[in-house]
């Protein structure tokens, strides 16, 4: 819908319900507020989606009119969310996702559960609505990326790391000191009431309360615990979460449920024994029956109810060969790297992190320029124009990082960055889904320990410095009536953590 239908069908609604109230004069005051803001329809997601749960929980304080469609035949995840109809609507084929009634179609989660909201709860003064708007943003970017890292491999979807289990633990517990401060002389998040923020808040913290929050860790933050059971036991959230228990014992890897979970490689078949008599091969009648046995009583493992969105989604891809299998194994943990990029003071941690640990041998650095700038026109163009390529390499993301910075003003700009990747030469040639946009860019290997190459990551992982190196920024500088801007539009592309939703 473009956005000038967006606004007829809007002012369509709102003159329908103008003259609505006008005719029926006798009609309560808050017949208006009703008819504009009642919202139905259909939200797609797979069973125990806690990103779903905010959104339900919304409506279940609008009075929205939502039916869930997470189960076979309304819904089968990484099935339906891949079908033409599905994808007309939604292109990324994420969940969860929401068709009204009328047609109208939202995904990402947060905006679903803004949508079928009511002011109530989204904030009824903008001082209230930008205080809910912080803490749903707080939850995203604070919670969810150490959330996400320490509890994901007791779920068995993700590979256990120490060292990245004890730092989401610290963050973690900053992230709550800051909780129980606020609610120190606080019922709820924001005002006297439930929002929209205690609701992304709690649903954010659902997994640590039930796997990992152990009383003794959760003890010096009683005003959390004290909100967090609040919220739970508030008829709209049990609607929908039932029954919270709160963790006893902290959850550990498992790595038996971990390899169940992934992916198996198909075993070569087993060559069987050959008699002597007949040439027929042989199998004791006992162990046949023991092997059928076996594989009747071993039940598939719902792997998916439990699964991130992303790795649901992936572990459902057809199998292919990993494009960096020939490689050895590299010393640089790079998703290390990204959790503090994406969490920490990028000058002081990040970049000293990257310095020290970067492996020359195992990785390389290489700057892009984008080929085609008379062709950029409105600034916010060129950044989807990033994005999308970003989006496009999102199987790359595990071997590779990217910092890209639009420069200049609408009419007049360049695209360059740094890139990581995993191997000494450009990744891109070794899948023909990352070939779509690389060929639009000049490509130039850096020498790593060059002053250069540290001048410019410094510059592009920062996004500040005098960017030298780039002759059309430079040119753009020197000749622009105008003081030059700078769009870092990428700077949550490859590497995101954890990853975005699905």
């Amino acid at each position: 819908m473009t956005t000038h239908s967006a606004f007829s069908a809007h002012f369509s609604r709102v003159f329908s319900a103008t003259q609505c109230a006008k005719r029926h004069s006798h009609a309560p005051p808050f017949l208006l507020s009703l008819v504009l803001k009642m919202a139905a329809g259909t939200l797609y997601t797979y069973p125990e989606n806690w990103r779903a749960f905010k959104a339900q929980i919304a409506a279940q304080y609008s009075g929205a009119r939502l039916k869930i469609a997470s189960t076979s035949p309304a819904f089968t995840f990484g099935q339906t969310n891949r079908s033409p109809a599905f994808l007309s609507n939604f292109p990324l084929g994420k969940v969860p996702a929401y068709q009204g009634d009328d047609g109208f179609c939202l995904f990402e989660s947060n905006a679903i559960a803004h949508y079928l909201s009511n002011d109530a709860i989204r904030g009824s003064t903008p001082q209230a609505a930008a205080r809910v708007l912080q803490w749903v943003s707080f939850a995203d970017s604070e919670i969810i990326p150490p959330a996400s890292a320490w509890v994901f491999p007791t779920l068995g979807i993700m590979q256990f790391n120490k060292q990245a289990t004890e730092q989401a633990k610290e963050e973690l517990k900053r992230v709550l000191a800051v909780l129980n401060q606020h609610l120190n002389t606080r019922t709820f998040l924001v005002g006297e009431r439930i929002s929209l923020a205690d609701i992304t808040v709690a649903c954010s913290l659902l997994w640590p309360y039930k796997q990992v929050l152990e009383p003794s860790f959760r003890q010096p933050y009683p005003n959390v615990t004290r909100w967090f059971v609040t919220c739970v036991n508030q008829p709209q959230f049990k609607a929908v979460l039932g029954e919270v228990k709160l963790c006893e014992k902290m959850a550990q890897f498992d790595a038996k449920k971990f390899a169940e979970i992934q992916p198996k490689k198909e075993a070569p078949a087993k060559k069987e024994k050959v008699s002597k008599e007949g040439g027929k091969p042989q199998q004791q009648p006992q162990q046949q029956e023991k092997k059928e046995k076996k594989k009747e009583d071993k039940k598939p493992v719902p792997a998916e109810e439990e699964m991130d969105e992303c790795e649901a989604a992936l572990a459902a891809e057809p199998k292919t060969k990993d494009p960096f299998a020939h490689l050895p194994k590299s010393s640089f943990v790079l998703d290390e790297f990204k959790r503090k990029y994406s969490n920490e003071d990028t000058l002081n941690v990040a970049l000293p992190y990257f310095n020290d640990n970067f492996d020359r041998e195992g990785f390389s650095i290489w700057y892009a320029e984008y080929r085609f700038p008379e062709e950029l026109t409105m600034a916010f163009m060129s950044c989807n124009l990033i994005t999308g390529m970003f989006q496009r390499l999102d199987k790359l993301r595990k071997n590779a990082f990217a910092s890209v910075i639009l420069f200049g003003v609408n009419n007049d700009s360049c695209i360059s960055g740094i890139w990581v990747f995993r191997g000494q030469d450009l990744a891109f040639p070794l899948s023909d889904d990352w070939q779509i946009d690389y060929e639009s860019y000049t490509w130039r290997k850096l020498a790593v320990d060059s002053e250069e190459c540290k001048t410019m990551v410094k510059e592009y992982f920062a996004w500040e410095g005098e960017f030298k190196h780039s002759l059309t920024y430079m040119f753009l500088r020197e000749n622009a009536k105008t003081g030059i801007r700078m769009h870092v539009a990428a700077e949550e592309g490859l590497h995101i953590f954890p990853p975005a939703e699905l």
